[in-house]
């Protein structure tokens, strides 16, 4: 990917995210946070924190950037990886690469599909995912959440045991989705412990600036934090082409289009972005968009491109 940008070298991002988070708390409208998730529903919508992280681990951030909040679907991207980094190209055999053009819980094209989720940042793509891990793991939200310690330089990040328990309590398109793909052999545990797990890993709290470090492995082209290569550099340029065209939801075009940055957005109101060979951000503001998008963390990135020139476009 080349990246197009205006003195990308002398580029200072602080004054930068201060300046997008002056204009962002004069907008009026943020959206609603996730109420379908009971744990999640009280978060005020109007909080915003937003953090960038330098490939030398260095980060600038504004607002709430190291509050914790439930990462959610932000997770998708860092099992996936772990998933692709044991067992390579055999992955896809069992989901695919495509957008959905369907709500990231649908049912719909599974039947049609012979039980192959389209990508991996849907739900049932995601539970393929984990399903994978944990057969080669034992632990898949265990070592997950190893991971973003580790990446994020913060032992301190954990599991959100509330947000783990209400999700359990209302997950049954989950479960719906989990057996319906077990009918067809593409689910290899059982039913309740790869929802468990699945339920655990995006329950995980973290903040922005531990999201943008622990996601800067993919602005390395597949190299850790301590130097060693997690991905070949194929292999990263893989998820980040499948963040760009499938990370939020069933509105990646439109991402694509304002933001032009491969990303991946969470209920929680948290939104990863990645720019190859330079930095790495994460944006949080719990107001959701009707296709689960933080309203504020769109606008945000939005602007970061606009004033920075980075882009992959």
């Amino acid at each position: 990917m080349v990246i197009m940008a205006a003195s990308t070298s002398s580029l200072t991002f602080q004054p930068i995210l201060e300046r997008i988070a002056e204009e962002i708390e004069r907008t009026p409208g943020r959206g609603r946070p996730a109420d379908y998730i009971p744990a999640l529903a009280a978060c005020d919508p109007r909080a915003f924190g937003m953090a960038v992280a330098e490939l030398d681990g260095t980060v600038y951030g504004v607002g709430d950037w190291r509050e914790p909040f439930s990462t959610q679907s932000i997770t998708k991207v860092f099992t996936l990886a772990l998933g692709l980094a044991r067992e390579g190209d055999e992955l896809w055999e069992h989901v695919g690469r495509e957008p959905s053009g369907n709500p990231f819980n649908s049912l719909i094209q599974l039947e049609y599909e012979s039980g192959i989720p389209r990508n991996p940042f849907i739900n049932a793509g995601a539970l393929v995912v984990t399903d994978r891990l944990q057969t080669r793991t034992g632990d898949a939200a265990g070592e997950l959440l190893a991971f973003l310690r580790t990446e994020s330089g913060n032992p301190a990040l954990d599991f959100d045991k509330d947000v783990a328990a209400s999700e359990t309590a209302h997950g049954d398109r989950n479960a719906a989705l989990a057996h319906f793909m077990a009918s067809y052999g593409n689910i290899d545990n059982p039913v309740p412990a790869l929802l468990d797990q699945y339920f655990r890993q995006c329950s995980i709290k973290a903040s922005c600036a531990d999201l943008a470090l622990a996601t800067s492995f993919l602005a390395r082209h597949g190299v850790r934090a301590d130097g060693t290569r997690l991905l070949t550099r194929s292999e990263a340029k893989q998820i980040n082409a499948v963040m760009l065209t499938c990370g939020t939801y069933d509105a990646a075009g439109d991402f694509a289009y304002r933001v032009g940055l491969p990303g991946k957005s969470g209920v929680g109101g948290g939104i990863i972005a990645v720019v190859p060979g330079r930095c790495t951000l994460c944006v949080w503001s719990p107001g959701l968009d009707e296709r689960g998008n933080s309203v504020a963390g769109v606008a945000a990135l939005d602007r970061f491109t606009t004033l920075t020139g980075l882009s992959v476009f």
